[in-house]
């Protein structure tokens, strides 16, 4: 009986920190959204971190992708409007890793 309450505790204690280590993760990755509005030459597409406005990003005549990433004179060409998005992120540091 030792060997299977053993077995019982460390399999209860893995459970336990993989809950914790969950937890963790919901607490620490931020909670990105990103809208749109009109505007006169087209869609603003605008990145927000809860009420917190990060930036916002537009494609160009010339079909590029224009990151303007708040507090930031930087204005970024990208290829595609995801990079323009993980460049706002990045800029104003909330850029976490995917570990799962």
């Amino acid at each position: 009986m030792i060997v299977q309450d053993e077995f019982d505790n460390q399999a209860l204690a893995q459970i336990e920190f993989e809950e914790y280590i969950e937890q963790l993760s919901e607490e620490l990755a931020p909670e990105i959204e990103i809208d749109s509005v009109a505007d006169e030459f087209g869609l603003l597409y605008r990145v927000w971190n809860g009420s917190q406005l990060l930036g916002t990003f537009y494609q160009n005549l010339q079909e590029k992708w224009i990151a303007q990433p708040c507090n930031t004179d930087e204005r970024p060409f990208c290829n595609t409007p995801e990079t323009a998005q993980l460049i706002i992120i990045a800029v104003n540091g909330l850029l976490v890793a995917n570990v799962a």
